[in-house]
């Protein structure tokens, strides 16, 4: 019996230092949160005005003949994939490897230490991920489109919705899709219209990837804070059975030692 009360005794110390870990992980996940948010909200902003400037240029007519408008069916597709720095997060980094699979012949450009470990490529930080970063990234991306090195162009991210729940999403980039804002002809250009798209396209891919990339990492923070919650309410409620058990088993020692001396006596 003695040697049950031990197993027990070093089962409950394990526990509780998995506990502590679990609780350490969520603080700092709640540290993060309030900046992640803070940072995904003014990119979700900027995204919004990009989109709207890239609606009101792409429904001019004389956008139609850009190369960034160039039709495509099917053709070479490159992924941008977007996972955590780190595990622990629930399902967050396989969610989005899920979401990758219906894409097997695709080039994956990673970002995050997760995909990066994944596709075999040099470690990008998705948590450190600049928007200098994202400039670089779409300047040799929106080059290549031009070049026909590549057909389609997607980001693959993680969409916030709230603490509770973070969904996996593509978000196609290039070709740039007609606009339907009514009112392109009544702005003014200048020069004109498809040397604005030009320039515009760059700020726009860079920009679409900085949000996608705060957004996902806002995603990670919350998913990660909530499955700590949830491992550390289940490491409790094993503490409290396992000690339960072991008072179960220590009592039954004692009664069991108190009898041997009453019938010894």
């Amino acid at each position: 019996m003695s040697a049950n009360t031990k197993a027990l005794k070093i089962r409950i110390k394990s526990v509780d230092s998995t506990l502590h870990l679990t609780k350490a992980m969520g603080l700092v996940a709640s540290s993060k949160m309030r900046r992640a948010n803070l940072a995904m909200a003014a990119s979700r902003e900027y995204e919004s005005a990009l989109h709207s400037l890239l609606d009101l240029l792409t429904s001019a007519p004389e956008c139609a003949k850009s190369p960034y408008m160039r039709s495509t069916n099917g053709g070479k597709t490159r992924l941008i994939v977007i996972a955590g720095d780190r595990g622990l997060a629930g399902g967050y980094n396989a969610n989005v490897f899920r979401t990758v699979r219906d894409f097997g012949d695709a080039d994956i450009i990673p970002i995050g230490k997760r995909a990066c470990d994944k596709y075999k490529s040099p470690f990008i930080s998705s948590e450190k991920f600049l928007s200098s970063d994202a400039y670089m990234l779409a300047k040799d991306l929106c080059g290549q489109f031009v070049n026909g090195e590549f057909d389609r162009l997607g980001i693959v991210t993680t969409n916030y919705i709230s603490m509770m729940t973070q969904e996996p999403e593509i978000k196609w980039v290039l070709p740039l899709e007609k606009g339907e804002n009514t009112k392109s002809n009544s702005a003014i250009f200048e020069p004109d219209q498809e040397t604005i798209l030009e320039t515009a396209v760059l700020e726009y891919v860079s920009g679409l990837i900085t949000a996608c990339v705060r957004e996902s990492f806002a995603s990670e923070v919350a998913a990660r804070r909530m499955a700590m919650d949830s491992a550390g309410k289940n490491a409790q409620q094993m503490i409290d059975e396992l000690s339960l058990e072991y008072n179960r088993a220590r009592q039954s020692a004692i009664t069991q030692e108190i009898t041997e001396i009453v019938a010894g006596s």
